[in-house]
């Protein structure tokens, strides 16, 4: 599979460059990127073989088999479309997109395609996510869902910051603790209510939002990029027979623990394994190549995206892309 890149993004090596040499049959051979000065040493430094002078020319490339666009969230869905349009496969990162409407328009055009379409929440391939799944079923009944997804990002500069770009804690980094919150909490959410701190006019810089989920488990996601919480990537879990801490769900590589507690008797666990973004690539080879392994398709995206939107009407904000 010959892969693509739109962009040069900061992303892009630890996401898909190093990967691609784990992976059998995977190559990422071209990339573009506005400036092509940029695109062309990003290639050098990359041995990625070709270099196009547009995200056009190279969607339209017929060398190329799928497109990994880790483009500002803004332009996550014009260029998934794009590329679906030419019969790419497509690897977008998270946020899927602007809101719940494009992430469905999305899915569409997929469905008409005929192609895969995978949101790159790259943890959820890691065997820790796998565990953690596991151990719920553990708690017994479920009573409440707690997720962090809280770093500080204090270069108010960035793309993250930016209404036009779609930016907001939320989407850039609460988006992983909906996810994760949907995984672990057992069906589809209803959003109660959500309190964002702003950065400036409708830009949060911190969000915490309340859940109800089917079975009337309670739920609460916090996230932020600047904030008096510096720094939490955790989950907890609470049920009728006991709880499960997990620290660093996001990026389990790194490090992470995780830790049940039942009858008053705790365990700790590390889950090891090889880099989130390795097994994410494996993933979407697989569900190229055979059609299984898509653990985080365009439902799943509409899904997380209609989460957020709710997130920030209750919150007093337009979802991104609507204001």
């Amino acid at each position: 599979m010959r892969i693509g890149t739109l962009g040069a993004a900061r992303i892009t090596p630890n996401a898909l460059v190093k990967p691609a040499g784990q992976v059998p049959g995977v190559e990422v051979a071209a990339v573009a990127a506005r400036d092509r000065s940029r695109a062309e040493a990003f290639a050098a430094r990359h041995g990625i073989p070709a270099v196009h002078d547009s995200y056009e020319a190279l969607v339209a490339d017929p060398s190329i088999d799928a497109v990994y666009n880790p483009l500002p969230n803004a332009l996550h869905a014009e260029w998934t479309l794009r590329a679906l349009e030419a019969g790419k496969h497509v690897l977008c990162e998270k946020p899927f997109t602007s809101n719940e409407a494009e992430a469905r328009q999305v899915a569409e055009a997929a469905d008409k395609a005929g192609t895969v379409v995978m949101e790159a929440f790259h943890y959820r391939y890691h065997p820790l996510a796998r565990r953690m799944a596991a151990v719920v079923r553990e708690l017994g009944e479920i009573r409440e869902v707690e997720t962090w997804m809280c770093f500080p990002l204090p270069r108010f500069s960035d793309i993250r910051y930016s209404l036009a770009l779609s930016g907001g804690a939320l989407m850039d980094a609460g988006c992983y603790a909906v996810h994760c919150a949907r995984l672990l909490g057992g069906g589809e959410p209803v959003v109660r209510s959500a309190r964002a701190r702003l950065h400036s006019p409708g830009v949060d810089r911190a969000m915490t939002a309340r859940l109800e989920f089917p079975s009337g488990a309670t739920g609460r996601v916090h996230a932020s990029m600047w904030s008096s919480q510096l720094l939490r990537i955790a989950a907890r879990v609470t049920g009728s027979a006991g709880e499960m801490r997990v620290v660093n769900f996001a990026l389990p590589q790194m490090f992470n623990r995780l830790s049940v507690t039942i009858d008053g008797v705790t365990r700790r666990e590390r889950v090891a394994g090889d880099p989130s973004y390795t097994y994410q690539l494996r993933a979407f080879d697989s569900a190229v190549r055979t059609g299984e392994g898509n653990l985080t398709p365009p439902s799943d995206s509409i899904a997380t995206m209609a989460v957020i939107d709710e997130i920030y009407r209750k919150a007093g904000l337009a979802p991104r892309g609507t204001a």
